[in-house]
């Protein structure tokens, strides 16, 4: 499961790089593997280099408001979806609830990633 969670959060961060528009957010059962390899700073950093050629940020949200964007929690992980796939990864459905399965899969701490280069 570690192994699938990790592999989800490294293709969220490789479609947060080429996405345009709005922000990207990965699922509650994604964004503990996301900030377990941001914990990581050398490696973390190497990557994002590697993949965006820039660091990609962590930017919290408040989980109980709007997104900045003004959609919901799961048209924010919807959208996420939807970019992933779009951008040729695998959705490993079981780690990426959308709002046609679960009553909120919301990042608990209402993450998403940064789109300013």
């Amino acid at each position: 499961m570690a192994a699938r969670i990790v592999d989800r959060a490294l293709a969220f961060l490789g479609t947060t790089d080429t996405h345009q528009g709005r922000p990207l957010s990965p699922s509650e059962i994604v964004d503990p593997g996301w900030h377990e390899f941001i914990l990581h700073t050398v490696d973390y950093a190497e990557f994002c280099d590697r993949i965006a050629g820039r660091f990609l940020h962590h930017v919290p949200t408040d989980p109980q408001g709007p997104s900045t964007q003004g959609e919901s929690a799961h048209e924010a992980i919807q959208h996420t979806v939807d970019a992933i796939a779009e951008a040729g990864f695998y959705v490993d459905t079981d780690l990426w609830p959308t709002a046609h399965s679960v009553a909120c899969s919301q990042c608990h701490q209402g993450c998403t990633s940064s789109t300013a280069p």
